[in-house]
């Protein structure tokens, strides 16, 4: 059978695009717990011929020491705090320095939000209101927001967390909320989240079993969503909420090294 034109470009590209995962340094997924994986955030990357490396922290795994040996970093959520006295958390923390000293990009979602604005002098506490479901957030008024969201406003987030950080010294507010004013911060090519946007909907599902008693325990928040609620058109949700991700996940790819 004769080869086409069109799918003679689209297996040099293919393989252009595998040649450049080989040579390219991984992104560091940092986990924390088994069921906040990297999700939608995972998808992107593989999409991109992105390589990527998961660090399971839950599992006794070694913080590197040297960020360089990745062209990024990536940490996820968790139920801890970071606050906590854990093994692990200092020297992320230190990690997450040492990346910005090499210039290697660093990305947040909930906890690792709240690492990277502690590691950056910035403190956590306990937020007014709890967050758990879907809920609105804004963009700052501001053009470090503009820069990485472009025109987009506002939007429908996912959220689950208690606590909630400072915006640190030298960062810009990106995102925020009415029970939550800092909900994103960008520090240069750094970008650290208190929401999250790398849901799927098989995480939403694992979340709402896994987390069923705090929910039951918070009801009476403003911000906590009944599990009917949360799941009410959810792959739609996800939808729009992986357009978002795709926009700041453009944005941070931007800043990451292609080659060695």
């Amino acid at each position: 059978k004769p080869t086409s034109t069109a799918s003679t470009g689209s297996a040099t590209s293919a393989s252009a695009r595998a040649l450049q995962c080989r040579e390219m340094k991984p992104v560091a997924i940092f986990r924390h717990a088994p069921t906040e994986g990297p999700g939608y955030f995972a998808t992107y990357l593989e999409r991109k011929a992105i390589p990527w490396k998961l660090i399971a922290l839950d599992e006794g795994r070694a913080v590197p020491r040297d960020a360089r040996r990745f062209c990024g970093l990536a940490f996820m959520g968790g139920p801890m705090s970071v606050n906590d006295d854990l093994p692990w958390i200092i020297p992320a923390l230190e990690l997450i320095r040492d990346a910005v000293r090499k210039d290697v990009p660093v990305l947040g979602h909930c906890l690792g939000g709240q690492m990277m604005a502690k590691a950056f002098g910035g403190a956590v506490r306990p937020a007014p209101v709890k967050e758990i479901g879907w809920g609105e957030v804004r963009a700052a008024a501001n053009g470090v927001a503009r820069d990485w969201l472009g025109a987009l406003e506002s939007f429908e987030a996912f959220h689950w967390h208690g606590e909630t950080f400072s915006i640190p010294p030298g960062a810009t507010r990106v995102l925020e909320n009415a029970h939550c004013a800092n909900q994103a911060f960008a520090l240069g090519k750094h970008f650290g989240m208190q929401c999250h946007v790398e849901m799927t909907a098989e995480l939403v599902r694992d979340w709402l079993r896994g987390g069923a008693r705090e929910i039951e325990r918070a009801k009476d928040s403003p911000g906590v969503q009944k599990p009917a609620e949360v799941e009410r058109d959810l792959e739609g949700r996800l939808g729009a909420l992986h357009a978002v991700a795709d926009r700041v996940y453009d944005r941070w790819t931007e800043g990451i090294s292609r080659g060695n």
